[in-house]
C-alpha cells in the first residue's frame, strides 16, 4: 500500500510546470504536493543524477498518459480491434465510433483515428521542442554528455510514437523539427512506411547508444532505459522481419542483467508489480486521496468491470472474448489472471484479491489484468484505477521475439535457442505445477513457428500486441474470420483510415488508404 500511494515521484515530475516563470507564480500550490525524490527548493531546477532539460522532458513523459495516447483510441485500436476482445459494456456503448473498431469497417470521420492521430503527433511535437531546447537554449548550461542523454530520452519517446503511427496508419509524415508557422507542417506529405521505419530505427539506436542501462529507483522509478530502446528495436525489427537484427537486439536486453523473469505472472499486472524486473517500458500513474485522478492515467477505468455500487469500477470496454478463453492450454494460471470471469448462479467468480463478482453484470467476462485491490481504492478513494502504470514493453517479451528471430533465422543451434527462451517463459508461467505446460520439444521449424505465436498470445493476452502480430504474421484474415469478425477485410482493415479531418486540414496533402 506505501509503494502504491508514495512511490511515484516520477510520475509528479511528469507534471511539472515548463518554465521558470511559472514555476515561480505557481510556487506555493506545487509545493504543497508531498513528491517523495521531486523537484523543491533545495534542489530545483534539476535534482542531483538528472539534468536541466527535464523541465521539457518531463512535458514528454506526461503526454505519455494523455487520454488521445494511451486511453482510448489505443485501447480500441489496439486491443478491441482483435480477436482477444471484445468492445464489452452494453450493446450501444460508444455509439457507432467505438462499434465500428470491434466489427469494422473504420470509418475515415473516426474520433477515436483522429484523437490517435493528434495525439501521437501532439507527443512528437513535445519531443521535437525539447531537441530544439538542447540545441539552441543558450540559457541552459550542460555538458555534451548530458544533452546526448537528454536528446536520447525524448528520441525513445519519438520513436515510439512513430512506431504506433506507421503500425496504426501505414504512411504517415515524418516531422523531425518544429515550425515556425505551425500551419506549415499541414504540407508535409506522407512518408513511405520504409522510410518512417528508417526513421524510427535512428531515433531508437541513438537512445541506446546514450541512455544509462539504470536510473536511481527510488528518484526516476520507470525512467527510459537503454534496455527499453533495445528492446523497442527488437520489435522494430521484428516487424520489418530483420531476424538477424532483432536477435542481436534482444540478446543485449537478456544478457544487461537489468531484467529476469523472477516476477510471478500473478504479480506483474497488481499494483505491487509496477517498475519490477519485468518491467522495461511502464507508462507511470499515481494517485493519493488528495490527488485520486489528476497525476494518474484513465486507461484502467475504461476496462474496469462495469457494475452498481461497489462493483461500479470502470466502463467495462475491453472484454476478453470467447476466442481467447478458449485459446489456452488446460489448465494454465495464466487464463485466470488475465479473464476475470463473472459469477453465474452455478459457478462464482473470483478476483485475485478474493472477491466474488455479482451475479448479472453486463458482460461475462472482463480484463483481469486491470483490476485494482480493493485496499488501495479504499485508500485512495476512487474506485477506478487511475494510479495504475499501463505495461508497454515487458521482458517476456522480449524473450519471446528472441524466441521468434532465432526460429526464423533457422539453424540448430539457433532452434536450440528459440526453444530455451520460448521454454524459459511457460517455465516461469507453470509456477512449479510441472503437470502443466510442458516443454516444447519439436526441432521442427513451421511446429515451433506455431508454438511461439500461441505463446505470444497466451502470454501477452489483453496487452495490446495481438492486432499488431497477426498482422505482421500475414495471418489476420484467417484468425479474425476464425474469430466471428466477418467483416474484417485485411486488404483494408489491417491499417485505420487517416482521419478526413487531418485530410481537410492538410488541403488533400495527406491521401487516404486503400479500401477507404
Amino acid at each position: 500500500m506505501n509503494n502504491l500511494i508514495n512511490k511515484k515521484s516520477f510520475g509528479k515530475w511528469m507534471l511539472l510546470l515548463l518554465t521558470v516563470s511559472v514555476f515561480t507564480a505557481c510556487k506555493k500550490n506545487f509545493l504543497d504536493t508531498a513528491r517523495q525524490g521531486g523537484y523543491d527548493e533545495e534542489n530545483y531546477p534539476y535534482p542531483g543524477g538528472s539534468g536541466p532539460y527535464d523541465q521539457y522532458i518531463f512535458g514528454a513523459y506526461n503526454s505519455l498518459r494523455d487520454y488521445s495516447v494511451h486511453v482510448d483510441g489505443f485501447i480500441n485500436a489496439t486491443s478491441i480491434r482483435s480477436d482477444d476482445a471484445d468492445k464489452g459494456s452494453t450493446p450501444n456503448d460508444g455509439g457507432a465510433d467505438v462499434i465500428s473498431m470491434d466489427n469494422f469497417p473504420v470509418l475515415p470521420n473516426s474520433g477515436r483515428a483522429n484523437a490517435l492521430w493528434t495525439g501521437y503527433y501532439g507527443l512528437i511535437n513535445r519531443c521535437n521542442n525539447t531537441l530544439f531546447q538542447i540545441g539552441s537554449n543558450k540559457q541552459i548550461v550542460a555538458t555534451d554528455a548530458v544533452k546526448l542523454q537528454s536528446q536520447a530520452e525524448v528520441r525513445f519517446i519519438r520513436g515510439y510514437s512513430y512506431f504506433m503511427l506507421t503500425r496504426l496508419f501505414g504512411k504517415v509524415p515524418i516531422i523531425d523539427t518544429l515550425f515556425s508557422d505551425p500551419a506549415a507542417q499541414n504540407n508535409v506529405p506522407q512518408s513511405s512506411v520504409d522510410q518512417v521505419y528508417a526513421f524510427i530505427e535512428r531515433d531508437l539506436n541513438f537512445a541506446a547508444a546514450y541512455l544509462p542501462a539504470f536510473w536511481d529507483a527510488v528518484k526516476f522509478p520507470g525512467r527510459i532505459t537503454s534496455g527499453a530502446a533495445n528492446g523497442l528495436l527488437t520489435k522494430v525489427y521484428l516487424t520489418q522481419q530483420k531476424w538477424a537484427q532483432a536477435m542481436n537486439t534482444a540478446n543485449m536486453v537478456m544478457n544487461s542483467g537489468q531484467y529476469n523473469l523472477s516476477t510471478p505472472y500473478n504479480t506483474i499486472f497488481g499494483e505491487e508489480g509496477e517498475n519490477s524486473k519485468e518491467s522495461i517500458f511502464e507508462v507511470q500513474a499515481r494517485a493519493d486521496a488528495i490527488n485520486p485522478t489528476s497525476q494518474g492515467i484513465q486507461y484502467t477505468n475504461l476496462q474496469g468491470v462495469r457494475g452498481a455500487g461497489p462493483w461500479d469500477l470502470g466502463w467495462g470496454w475491453n472484454s476478453p472474448s470467447a476466442n481467447l478463453a478458449a485459446a489456452y492450454e488446460p489448465n494454465d494460471p495464466r487464463r485466470a489472471r488475465t479473464i476475470l470471469f463473472t459469477s453465474t448462479p452455478t459457478t462464482p467468480g473470483v478476483t485475485i484479491y478474493g472477491e466474488v463478482t455479482p451475479i448479472g453484470l453486463p458482460n461475462p467476462r472482463y480484463n483481469h489484468k486491470v483490476h485494482t485491490n480493493p485496499a488501495t481504492r479504499a485508500a485512495v478513494g476512487n474506485r477506478f484505477g487511475w494510479w495504475n502504470n499501463v505495461r508497454i514493453l515487458r521482458y517476456a517479451d522480449v524473450v519471446l521475439m528472441y524466441a521468434e528471430a532465432a526460429n526464423e533465422l533457422g539453424g540448430a543451434n539457433n532452434i536450440t535457442a528459440a526453444k530455451a527462451a520460448l521454454n524459459s517463459v511457460r517455465f516461469r508461467a507453470r509456477a512449479g505445477n510441472n503437470a502443466i505446460l510442458p516443454d516444447v520439444t519439436t526441432n521442427d521449424q513451421a511446429l515451433l513457428r506455431d508454438a511461439i505465436r500461441h505463446e505470444r498470445r497466451i502470454e501477452l493476452a489483453m496487452e495490446h500486441d495481438r492486432f499488431f502480430d497477426i498482422v505482421r504474421w500475414g495471418i489476420a484474415q484467417n484468425v479474425m474470420n476464425a474469430a466471428g469478425k466477418s467483416n474484417f477485410n485485411a486488404a483494408r482493415d489491417v491499417l485505420l483510415p487517416i482521419p478526413q479531418a487531418q485530410i481537410d486540414l492538410t488541403g488533400g496533402v495527406l491521401k487516404q488508404n486503400p479500401g477507404y
